[in-house]
Formats: structure tokens, C-alpha cells, sequence
């Protein structure tokens, strides 16, 4: 089993280290690094080359110099040229949660047997910690259409098969939501496989490009336009009044604070236990 990881970067600097360091320093090395560049003029790609040529890496990175028409496009384009089993796309600062995480996937998928071997399409997802907060974010590990209104894995912890992307790629009309609406698109279309891993696989930085003050607004309206597309008027409407039964305001202030952070997402690791879904 073969992983591609991509890394989108324009001027990251030491971001970008920090992000391959977290690669390099797998437990295994079937993988690839694919880094899709913007232009950098910050000098951090030969600052990387010279990493990874130092930690005997370079032989398992490609960098990819197209031009794009924004970020979507640009992990098209490494999609494109990747050659690995499974995918999984790292924003330049987050990191893999720890050395073993690439070998408990690979265990994972070398378990699965029957039916479930044989999907197409198979979408494996875990936890995420939050580095702001300093605290693991916990995703329901069963995927149902009120999972995907509200609340779907990061990009940053799942691993898509190849296949996800055999048909269709980031849809580029879409500037924040392109990633989710990929998401939804497996789930509602093309039935793919979610399989829960029951571990951390990212340490998230936040603050990444679909967070940034003028894209929160963008983000609210493809998310509408997005969940119009694939859900029913039963769904949404019932989706809606969940999260206002449910305070989600108020819990998504308490999920962010750094003081209160640790509680929540504790609580909501129990609450999934208790209902034995993890």
C-alpha cells in the first residue's frame, strides 16, 4: 500500500519544513511527497530540498511548478501526478499527529476483508488535534447526512482512495467549499466506503485559507448552494433544526476556547461510546 501525500505552498517558509518533517519522520516510507508550488520567492523550496536531501527523502519528493487559478486547481494538478494507493492533502504547517500514523493506515486497510475490500471508491477519516486549542477533535465515526451537513473530517485527515478521483477531480468554480463538496459528492453519489480509523491523524493549525475573514461569507453561501445539490428539503430542514435544538452557536464557541476546548471534545468522545459508535 502506497500513499501520496500532497502539500499545496506558495511562500510558506518554515511551514513547509515543518510539514514534510512530519512526513519524513513516518515509521514507513511507502509514500510520496507531492508539493504543488504557486511561484515561491521566499526561498523555502530550496530550503526543502536541501531537508530532504539531508534526511535521505529527496528521491521521495516531486515538485510540482504549474501555473493554477487558485488552490483547487493546484491540488488538481498534483492529484494528476501522484501515483500512490491513497491520498491525503496537508496544508503547509499541519502535521501528521505522530511517526506511526502512515503504518496503523496501512494496518487498517490490510484488515479490511469481504465486501468492504472490494469498494472502489473508500474514504478512511480520523480525528484531528487541534493546536490552538491544544486538544483532539473527535468526528462521528459514522458518516449519515446530518455528519456531512454539519460536521465532515477535515482534508487533512482522510485518505482517499485513488479512485475518488478517477472520475472528477476539485470542482475550481468553488474558492473555500470545493473540498467538502467533493466530500459530499462520494457520499450521496457514489456510495463510497467511510471508514472510521479511530485514531488522530493531523495536527491541525487552523487559520488556513477557507478561515480568513473574507472567505467566511463565501464559505456560508457555497455551503448552502453545496448541500442544496446533494440533500432533499426533508434533510436540510431537519439538518437546520438540529442545530438549532442543539445550541450549535454555543457549542461551537465552546469546541474553539482554548480553556474549554479539552472538556467538550472529551464529552463528545464519550457521548460517541455511549451510543457505540466507536
Amino acid at each position: 500500500m502506497t500513499f501520496s501525500v500532497i502539500v499545496v505552498c506558495f511562500n510558506a517558509g518554515e511551514k513547509l519544513n515543518q510539514t514534510v518533517e512530519s512526513i519524513v519522520s513516518q515509521s514507513v516510507a511507502d509514500y510520496e511527497i507531492l508539493v504543488k508550488d504557486g511561484g515561491s520567492t521566499d526561498g523555502s523550496l530550496e530550503v526543502l530540498e536541501s531537508f530532504a536531501r539531508e534526511r535521505g527523502a529527496w528521491d521521495r519528493v516531486k515538485i510540482i511548478r504549474e501555473a493554477d487559478h487558485g488552490i483547487y486547481d493546484a491540488m488538481n494538478q498534483a492529484v494528476r501526478q501522484a501515483s500512490g494507493d491513497y491520498l491525503i492533502f496537508m496544508n503547509c504547517g499541519d502535521r501528521f499527529y505522530d511517526a506511526g500514523v502512515l503504518r496503523k493506515v496501512g494496518d487498517a486497510l490490510g484488515a479490511l476483508s469481504g465486501s468492504r475490500e472490494k469498494k472502489a471508491m473508500r474514504v478512511l477519516y480520523g480525528n484531528r488535534y487541534l493546536i490552538p486549542t491544544k486538544s483532539v477533535e473527535y468526528v462521528s465515526p459514522k458518516m449519515t447526512p446530518l455528519t456531512c451537513f454539519r460536521n465532515i473530517p477535515c482534508h487533512q485527515c482522510c485518505f482517499y482512495s485513488a479512485s475518488c478521483f478517477e472520475e472528477r477531480g476539485y470542482r475550481t468554480d468553488l474558492k473555500v467549499r470545493a473540498d467538502y463538496e467533493h466530500f459530499l459528492w462520494l457520499y450521496f453519489e457514489k456510495k463510497a466506503d467511510f471508514i472510521y480509523l479511530g485514531l488522530c491523524v493531523a495536527k491541525y493549525e487552523g487559520g488556513g485559507y477557507s478561515e480568513s475573514a473574507e472567505n467566511v461569507k463565501r464559505s456560508k453561501e457555497e455551503h448552502r448552494a453545496v448541500t442544496r445539490t446533494y440533500m432533499t428539503g426533508w434533510q436540510l430542514f431537519y439538518c437546520r433544526a438540529y442545530l438549532i435544538l442543539t445550541m450549535q452557536p454555543l457549542r461551537h464557541f465552546v469546541a474553539t476556547n482554548p480553556v474549554l476546548s479539552g472538556a467538550y471534545n472529551k464529552m463528545t468522545k464519550t457521548i460517541y461510546r455511549m451510543l457505540g459508535k466507536s
